[in-house]
């Protein structure tokens, strides 16, 4: 506790505060690696910010007024759902706030006359239900590991999680793919120009309404890359999830410009075939022992 204010809500307000220009850092970091491996200079690192503040000096237009109730909705239980998170929450909580947030999304995308974001839409619900199974085994794994499902104890319990669930962590490690809209699984939208010209559920969003779209995914890649951190918590060496980050996100990057899209189709029978074999089996372990 510091000046009376529990650590839980400083890291909460820190998250808010801080969690946007870092999440614009890292997708920064990424435009830069990617240009690189593509033989171009790329934009400055933090061009994410450039572009948001631009989207909100635009004219604010919608197709129709539900669009934006739906989209600050998405925004604010995004910002909810990580300042649970690093506020040492319910990790059972956190994901149904997530699953929440994305909800909200997908009802902007419906609420936009087009066909474009209506199949984004379809695609954005699809890749919710690839993810949530893999997200309910962690949280089990991280129970039965720690008896709690409460964040601030999984942090606080001896030795690191992950050494305990490495195939959960694996499982984790290619859901993140589909969380982060890389490639091979960015069907629902793209944050890359060269990938397709119609963003799929964001293409009739438009200045401030697509402004706040951008900054809920800065939100969700810093609180996703916690998810990854928490895997390797520990109160004596935190160094060692900032190390396993970098080289998950890293890697990401990499998948990201060495694969090509996949069908839907795909992308659902491999998640819930990697939830099965990878969580499940990892579970029965944990089980047994």
């Amino acid at each position: 506790m510091i000046t009376g204010i529990p650590f839980e809500i400083l890291f909460a307000i820190g998250f808010v505060i801080l969690a946007p220009f870092i999440g614009a850092f890292i997708v920064g970091i990424d435009r830069k690696v990617t240009a690189r491996k593509q033989g171009r200079v790329g934009p400055p690192v933090l061009q994410p910010l450039y572009d948001i503040f631009k989207l909100f000096e635009k004219e604010k237009v919608v197709v129709t007024n539900e669009v934006n109730f739906y989209i600050l909705s998405h925004l604010i239980f995004v910002v909810f759902t990580g300042a649970l998170f690093f506020s040492g929450g319910d990790i059972l909580l956190v994901i149904f706030a997530l699953t929440l947030a994305h909800v909200f999304l997908i009802l902007g995308a419906y609420a936009a006359v087009s066909p474009y974001s209506h199949v984004g839409a379809g695609r954005e619900l699809l890749q919710l239900m690839a993810v949530e199974p893999m997200l309910i085994i962690a949280a089990a794994g991280f129970y039965m590991v720690t008896e709690s499902f409460a964040v601030k104890d999984i942090v606080l319990s001896p030795g690191l999680p992950v050494m305990t669930i490495p195939l959960i962590f694996v499982g984790i490690v290619f859901v993140l793919t589909i969380k982060l809209r890389k490639s091979p699984f960015d069907l629902a939208t793209s944050h890359h120009a060269h990938q397709e010209l119609v963003e799929g559920l964001t293409t009739e969003f438009a200045g401030p309404t697509l402004g706040m779209v951008e900054i809920a995914h800065l939100y969700e890649t810093v609180f996703l890359l916690g998810i990854v951190w928490l895997f390797f918590a520990s109160a004596s060496m935190p160094w060692i999830g900032v190390l396993a980050v970098i080289i998950v996100y890293f890697l990401e990057i990499l998948v990201d410009n060495t694969t090509t899209r996949v069908r839907w189709q795909v992308m659902l029978r491999s998640a819930w075939l990697v939830a099965l074999v990878a969580g499940a089996v990892n579970l029965g372990v944990l089980a047994l022992m």
